[in-house]
């Protein structure tokens, strides 16, 4: 019986202890999730609390933007906090009076001004080709003489340049002398047809290249001599010689060529698309790098009706006057032609921000807040650049430091100004 009473008071106390340590399991647990939730709602909380006019951004690479604390996922450095502007709207920029300062940023507004442009085109000086003269033979002959051998002498006009020995003159020769022993022997008879006889073969030797002044000499003389001399028609610069003394020349071939050089040509080439903006007759500057970039006036007088399929590019000439003769042909030289002016908004052209997507400026969109805008350009003239569309009258754009609000911009929002104005 005792020992039955043992038994059951062993019983009661293991039933008793099984009791207690799972309610030190309990306890345990409730303090674990109690933790635990504790824990979560701090968190919660942290992140509830994360202030919204801070940003986070990265100073290797500015275009990582996070609205709470991290690494950078491109470089792994720490994500650098930055105050974010009060009232700054996503595409405006505010800078402080001391940002301002430091980046020497200024502002005008943007009125209507004249604006021409002025193309810079390279050239050549060439002979005016308008009065380059080319002394042909008129009959076949040997070219027993030249007077000029050496290419750039000057020959006036009436000077001897070549004699030449021809049968078929020779013998035209000895007929206009046996015309004139007629007419003088067959005076009474026959005047009339001995007359037109002698003027027939004066006409010949005319033809030929002989002058009044020979037929003169030779009627006078009645001697034909066998060389024949023969005179410059022009005064010219001797450009080409195509003989040397003991050539043959045929009938119509070139002797020599002479070329006036009071007047050359400044020849120089445009692109097809360019030719929409020249006109004929309007008045062009030429600066002539070999004589100390002196500038003249001349005038263009031609511009080639046929564009070159394969290089797209036309020939345009400006004649100049050679009045001390220091232009030489073969000189290089820069055909400047200006537009006329026009009444538009043009702005410096480091205002303008260019790229492949496009153009954009920066204007004041209100006390120290800047905003990107958009433009379409037009000529540019010296330092400035037409604004065709995107900007009006009296807008207030920013003149410097464009490049700086680019660039604050891009390391403030981490994007670039043109990718809303892709959107």
């Amino acid at each position: 019986m005792e020992t039955f009473k043992k038994d059951i008071g062993h019983g009661n106390h293991g039933r008793h202890g099984f009791w207690a340590s799972n309610l030190k399991r309990n306890r345990f647990n409730l303090f674990y999730l109690c933790l635990t939730v504790f824990i979560i709602s701090c968190n919660s909380k942290t992140e509830a609390t994360v202030d919204p006019d801070v940003y986070y951004t990265c100073s290797m690479d500015p275009q990582v933007v996070e609205n709470k604390p991290g690494s950078c996922p491109i470089c792994k450095m720490d994500l650098t906090p930055v105050q974010k502007k009060k009232g700054e709207k996503k595409d405006e920029l505010q800078l402080s009076d001391q940002q301002i300062k430091l980046g020497n940023i200024h502002t005008d507004t943007i009125r209507n001004g004249s604006l021409g442009d002025t193309r810079v085109l390279p050239a050549t000086l060439n002979f005016d080709q308008n009065k380059v003269t080319a002394v042909s033979a008129r009959i076949m002959g040997r070219v027993e003489k030249l007077y000029h051998k050496n290419i750039g002498d000057f020959i006036p006009a009436g000077a001897p340049l070549y004699e030449l020995y021809s049968e078929e003159l020779n013998n035209a020769k000895q007929e206009y002398l046996l015309a004139l022993d007629k007419q003088r022997t067959f005076r009474d008879e026959m005047s009339i047809n001995m007359g037109q006889l002698v003027e027939s073969a004066a006409n010949k030797l005319l033809l030929w290249g002989m002058t009044e002044k020979q037929l003169q000499e030779l009627a006078s003389t009645k001697k034909a001599t066998p060389l024949t001399r023969f005179f410059s028609p022009a005064a010219g610069t001797l450009i080409g010689l195509d003989i040397n003394e003991g050539d043959y020349v045929m009938e119509g071939s070139t002797v020599v060529r002479l070329a006036d050089m009071g007047t050359v040509w400044a020849e120089a080439q445009v692109y097809a698309s360019q030719l929409a903006d020249m006109d004929m007759n309007s008045v062009a500057s030429v600066q002539l790098p070999d004589l100390g970039n002196r500038v003249l006036q001349g005038r263009m007088e031609f511009i080639n009706p046929e564009i070159n399929a394969d290089s797209r590019i036309n020939l345009i000439r400006i004649t100049l006057p050679n009045v001390n003769g220091q232009l030489k042909p073969g000189m290089p030289a820069y055909v400047l032609l200006k537009s006329p002016e026009r009444n538009t908004l043009s702005l410096p052209i480091d205002a303008v921000i260019r790229d492949g997507k496009g153009a954009t400026v920066w204007i004041l969109a209100g006390p120290n807040t800047f905003k990107s805008r958009m433009v379409t350009t037009g000529l540019e003239s010296d330092d400035r650049i037409e604004i065709v569309a995107g900007l009006k009258e009296n807008d207030i754009v920013v003149l410097s430091g464009a490049y700086l609000l680019h660039s604050e911009y891009v390391f403030k929002k981490g994007s670039d100004p043109m990718e809303a104005h892709n959107h």
